[in-house]
């Protein structure tokens, strides 16, 4: 015996609204809710602010190898009275101005202090790719999320909604006496138990949006669900030793603990640099006023006289500094930074030997994720005929009323899981592009392409 209509149309209603067939109207698409973050999330503008910086940080450093240039202007008044003294009262007004540069010819120490630097600014690219990255996975985690949450409601409405008929037709057999009331009470407890479902759903979708709406700063964020039909992306390259291998040539973590470890090397490089000579030429030149009155003796007799003129003075001159002995601080400090290199050295291998593993470990979740998808879509389709067939037999009397309802439970509850696993699969393939370090915002395009129009 075929399905009702009636019933048939709320079926495929569930089956429409869980697989996201149709986009509400103003829904926002995976992209441009990464364009909202992208000028929102603090996190995200954190790190940017912090590369930003950066760069100037270095230029400060640049500093030690260009020239400094100083101005130096000075005024004084002195007065003296000496009565036996060839003069006496003498008052004397000064003025002068100058020019001091210095220039650093050799200092191996300042060198390698900038090389640091530059690091330093390259260090902070690292970090803000992987602020990127990670901006990236928590936004489409967020967006599919709010989509299951929306497939979880709406496939306990629809479960609702037949289970309602089915108490209906329960109480409508035990009225004309060909059921018992087993059948209504069981149907009533299903329905029950569906209200308190639909009730939490709706606070799971609730708590979703209101996750996502925080994320990119809107509020009432509609996120557009997958097109029909559902086609997941094939992961490529098929092996995880060629992800992991990528994933060591290019993941930021393990870019950061390399460069961390050229900036140890250059640490020990900048110790060692302590026991060399440092040359730097030095210049100046000043021009000043000198203004001079008061009165002479002579004879017996006192003039008195006032007298001024300028002066001008100027030198260069080239220094060289050679270090002899420091009490021993340059031997300890070199030794210092040589164990600090080794532990550098030693988080590098860490951090490529993390990577690699996390790496694998996200490769085979999504093998596994479209695995499930696989099976959960045969399970679907081996779910519905098995309803239709159950409903078939509770009609002609060979099944019980319970028998209806686990097979609807049944096929809703698959219907939910290949849902959740799908997102979990186009989340999955983000986050081994994450793990292998290969994240960039054009994949956010890529899954934008999924969804319906």
């Amino acid at each position: 015996m075929p399905i009702a209509p009636h019933l048939r149309s709320r079926i495929a209603l569930g089956l429409a609204l869980a697989l996201g067939i149709a986009a509400p109207a103003g829904a926002q698409s995976l992209q441009e809710l990464y364009d909202a973050a992208r000028g929102y999330d603090a996190a995200y503008l954190s790190a940017r602010a912090l590369l930003d910086s950066a760069q100037y940080r270095v230029e400060q450093v640049r500093a030690l190898r260009r020239p400094q240039v100083g101005l130096q202007v000075s005024g004084s008044r002195s007065s003296s009275d000496t009565p036996y003294a060839s003069t006496t009262n003498v008052d004397v007004n000064e003025v002068a101005a100058g020019v001091s540069a210095s220039q650093s010819l050799y200092n191996k120490a300042n060198r390698v202090t900038i090389e640091q630097a530059e690091k330093s600014l390259d260090v902070s690219r690292a970090d803000f790719d992987l602020a990127e990255q990670d901006l990236i996975v928590r936004l489409s985690q967020a967006y599919f999320d709010v989509l299951a949450a929306q497939d979880a409601l709406a496939t306990t409405r629809t479960s609702k909604a037949a289970i309602s008929e089915q108490l209906a037709s329960a109480k409508r057999n035990f009225e004309v006496g060909t059921a018992t009331i087993t059948d209504t009470r069981e149907a009533q407890a299903r329905y029950d138990l569906a209200v308190a479902q639909e009730i939490a759903a709706d606070n799971d979708l609730r708590n979703k949006r209101i996750a996502l709406d925080q994320l990119v700063g809107r509020n009432a964020v509609e996120p557009k669900g997958l097109a029909v039909p559902v086609t997941l992306p094939a992961v490529v390259p098929s092996n995880a030793d060629t992800w992991a291998g990528q994933a060591d040539a290019d993941h930021p973590t393990i870019r950061k603990a390399r460069l961390g470890f050229e900036v140890a090397q250059l640490e020990t490089e900048k110790a060692r640099a302590g026991n060399l000579p440092t040359v730097a030429l030095n210049a100046g030149f000043e021009k000043g006023r000198v203004s001079q009155n008061g009165a002479a003796r002579s004879g017996g007799a006192v003039f008195p006289f006032d007298q001024s003129g300028t002066s001008t003075s100027s030198n260069i001159a080239i220094t060289m500094s050679v270090p002899l002995f420091a009490g021993y601080s340059i031997q300890n400090r070199i030794k210092e930074t040589l164990v600090l290199e080794d532990k550098s050295r030693n988080d590098l291998e860490a951090a490529r030997r993390g990577v690699a593993q996390g790496t694998r470990q996200a490769f085979y979740g999504v093998q596994s994720g479209e695995a499930q998808v696989k099976a959960l879509e045969a399970a679907e389709s081996s779910s519905q005929l098995a309803l239709e067939a159950t409903r078939l037999g509770y009609r002609v009397g060979v099944r019980v009323n319970l028998d209806v309802l686990n097979a609807q439970t049944q096929l809703y509850t698959t219907q939910q899981q290949l849902a959740r696993a799908r997102y979990d699969v186009l989340v999955g393939n983000l986050r081994l592009r994450q793990a292998a370090g290969q994240l960039k915002p054009s994949d956010v395009g890529a899954i934008n392409q999924l969804l319906a129009k």
